[in-house]
């Protein structure tokens, strides 16, 4: 693989946004950043005064592609997935299985570690959605798939040797002594779709649970003497948030207080993402019923959100418009603490020496211009 040297750009290290510094990246990995740097057959990409930021990593995509993935549980899928989101400046992501029955899980895991064993970039793990959630905040997943799980499932759940596993439940149906031990297996075990109260939920972080999905969606308010999820999701310093920015699942104003309350590093985007994105279609199915997507919007035919037509970078945008975020911490939301809650942060999320080089290219309007993963 022939080196390659960025320049002429605004590259995003650890200090922030820094001019003139050229990155050079060879066989698949940051190598350093300098001032002038000549490199004797090496590839020059000129960033035109742009902004070189790290691959988005995005834990929750349903679909992407005209493909969801409950309807293709394969490697094929998993690879027109992951194709769809890389133009909008996604290198990493967790392709995300919404309530359905064991043995669509299993495909879905299958395929994964397919995928990932066959190389298809961009794949980090899965993410199953259900089906252990409430009825009460069921949202647009269909309640007759919901049960609770026996010890083979939790096997099948905890199986995928190659990448990360994420799990959203609802905690409060689960013993503190099955979330602390699907914890230690290495499931990175989330709240949502939840009916938990302030206690339970604070319990569960206690017990093991890592984060929240979807913060606001899905999940017991906050009020002022009834805290609720959303409470404890925000109180709980170590646990990661996943907050949809799309203005459609959220009002901005939430969002801006539940991110100036959590400690910095623990509020990632995510886009929930549905198969028109990347796509040709705006329509689509989800459990055999019809689901539009019009202005962004996803819904049922009553009008109820149905996933998202959000991509990653759009969800980037709209931090820094619509949140007034600085552009270096909306990045960081989209790329080193998603790595970080993947535990993942040593070798992805960050330009610096010794990383992998996935990359974005973004230009002054915040459009993507070119992504790399792996240096490719």
């Amino acid at each position: 693989m022939n080196a390659l040297v960025f320049r002429n750009g605004q590259v995003l290290t650890p200090r922030g946004f820094e001019r003139g510094l050229d990155v050079l990246v060879e066989e698949g990995r940051i190598v350093v950043l300098a001032r002038g740097l000549h490199v004797a057959g090496a590839t020059v990409v000129d960033l035109e005064d742009g902004f070189l930021v790290p691959g988005f990593i995005d834990t929750q995509v349903n679909g992407g592609g005209d493909v969801l993935l409950n309807d293709t549980p394969t490697v094929d899928g998993v690879r027109r997935i992951a194709e769809a989101h890389r133009k909008y400046g996604t290198t990493g992501l967790m392709p995300t299985l919404i309530s359905d029955d064991v043995s669509v899980m299993r495909d879905a895991i299958a395929a994964v570690h397919d995928a990932i064993e066959q190389g298809v970039p961009g794949v980090l793990g899965i993410h199953l959605e259900g089906p252990w959630l409430a009825e009460a905040r069921k949202g647009v997943h269909d309640p007759h798939k919901f049960h609770t799980p026996d010890a083979s499932e939790l096997d099948l759940v905890a199986s995928l040797a190659n990448g990360a596993t994420m799990v959203t439940l609802a905690p409060e149906r689960f013993a503190t002594e099955t979330l602390h031990a699907l914890a230690e297996r290495g499931v990175l075990v989330c709240a949502g779709h939840t009916a938990a109260t302030y206690e339970q939920l604070s319990d569960a972080f206690a017990a093991g649970v890592r984060g929240v999905t979807h913060l606001f969606n899905a999940m017991t308010p906050m009020g002022s003497r009834a805290p609720g999820g959303v409470g404890a999701s925000i109180d709980d310093p170590d646990s990661w948030c996943g907050i949809i920015v799309d203005g459609y699942h959220v009002d901005d104003a939430p969002l801006r207080i539940a991110i100036a309350a959590k400690p910095r590093g623990k509020m990632m985007l995510v886009t929930d993402a549905m198969p028109p994105v990347g796509g040709e279609r705006e329509d689509f199915t989800l459990y055999g019923i019809p689901m539009t997507c019009r202005d962004g919007k996803c819904t049922t035919a009553e009008g109820g959100l149905a996933g998202s037509a959000l991509d990653m970078a759009g969800a980037v945008r709209n931090t820094v418009q619509r949140l007034g975020l600085p552009l270096d911490e909306a990045c960081r939301m989209a790329a080193q603490y998603p790595a970080e809650f993947l535990r993942l942060g040593d070798e992805l999320g960050k330009i610096a020496p010794g990383y992998r080089a996935d990359l974005a290219w973004l230009d002054r309007d915040l459009q993507v211009r070119g992504t790399w993963i792996d240096g490719r």
